[in-house]
């Protein structure tokens, strides 16, 4: 196997791909890279079983065919520090992988290609194009929800459900739920679809959806992912599982409607979190009229009260809840004003952008 390709070709595409590989591996062969020249063409594909990336970049002037996997961090960082005007050339030599460019050499150690292993084939019944600032937007809307190494192995992911027209990605850790939707150009003709993609799937899918512009192509399996956007591919295998009914967890009964100021309120959570317990992150929430009371305390004793002129006019509330969870969902609203709708103080809260009911966010209350 030879080749020689610039800096610049390589390393943009070495670094989103190498998010797949494996960093507490159990198989010494997950930790490398699959090189593999065909017909003009380098493929490098990296794996942990359970996602995989690939990259498919052509060749110019003189090549030899064939595979080999190597260390995927160590390939990354030899082609990062080397100049960015040298072309890189690559040799298979026996058993160890030649990297020379200008007066640098280096020799890295190889496992064969037949022991890379590969995520088995599926059967892919459902496709649709999307814009790819789209589709990434619509994972940063709900992604931070999701839960982490929870038992209830199906919330350590996100739910993407396809209705027709529309994509919904909805993330939940049992404390609070983000959901949000677009309309396809395309409607899907299919019968209501919901995949599971698991957290590590969704955080690189990201990483590639922000590498590009234009429109990906997204085929869905029974178990199965594969997004593909220009010559990058990205498939993850789904959590076999069942996402709760998310439907079931919007509030209902939510008579009483905040309305304020997103910078203004998330600037005074901002403040009242300072002195929030570290633990327990909770604020408690005074409404009365049109003016909004954040108190947050530490078991030191100190005490932080923010006060806040909001819309409002219903009866007196008082309830507590996560500050942290609060800004999350602040955090992604992309509106001037933002809508809580309340309950009583036992009630979740449903938060939304004020012009629109494209994203929703519910966040369980706190005793406090």
């Amino acid at each position: 196997m030879k080749f020689s390709i610039g800096k610049e070709e390589l390393v943009a595409p070495l670094q989103l791909i190498s998010g797949a590989v494996e960093k507490r591996q159990t198989l010494p062969v997950l930790a490398n890279l699959l090189l593999k020249i065909d017909n003009g063409q380098l493929t490098l594909t990296a794996t942990d079983l359970e996602i995989e990336m690939s990259a498919n970049l052509p060749l110019e002037g003189e090549y030899v065919e064939g595979d080999i996997t190597v260390p995927a961090r160590k390939l990354l960082d030899i082609c990062k520090s080397l100049s960015d005007d040298n072309v890189i050339e690559i040799t298979l030599d026996e058993n160890k992988l030649r990297i020379s460019s200008g007066k640098n050499r280096f020799s890295l150690s190889t496992i064969s290609a037949q022991e890379f292993p590969n995520i088995e084939e599926a059967v892919f019944n459902l496709e649709f194009e999307i814009e790819t600032g789209d589709f990434k937007n619509l994972f940063d809307k709900t992604q931070f929800a999701m839960a982490l190494q929870d038992v209830r192995y199906y919330l350590n992911g996100m739910l993407l459900e396809i209705n027709g027209a529309n994509l919904v990605s909805v993330a939940t850790d049992g404390h609070r739920l983000a959901l949000s939707k677009i309309e396809l150009e395309q409607p899907v003709n299919e019968e209501l679809m919901q995949a599971i993609v698991p957290r590590k799937g969704i955080l690189e899918a990201g990483k590639l959806l922000s590498s590009a512009e234009g429109k990906c192509k997204v085929e869905l399996s029974s178990n199965h992912i594969r997004i593909t956007l220009g010559t990058y591919v990205f498939t993850s295998k789904l959590i076999d599982g069942r996402f709760p009914d998310y439907d079931k967890v919007l509030p209902r009964n939510s008579q009483r409607l905040l309305v304020a100021d997103k910078g203004a309120l998330k600037d005074a959570f901002s403040r009242a979190s300072i002195l929030c317990n570290e633990k327990f992150r909770g604020v408690r929430l005074d409404i009365k009229g049109n003016l909004l009371e954040i108190h947050a305390n530490n078991p030191e004793q100190e005490e932080a009260e923010i006060e806040l002129d909001v819309d409002y006019n219903d009866e007196d509330l008082e309830i507590g809840f996560n500050v942290g969870y609060l800004l999350d969902a602040l955090n992604v609203i992309q509106s001037e004003n933002v809508r809580f709708n309340l309950g009583d103080s036992n009630s979740s809260v449903l938060i939304e952008n004020a012009d629109s009911s494209d994203s929703l966010y519910v966040v369980m209350p706190m005793r406090l």
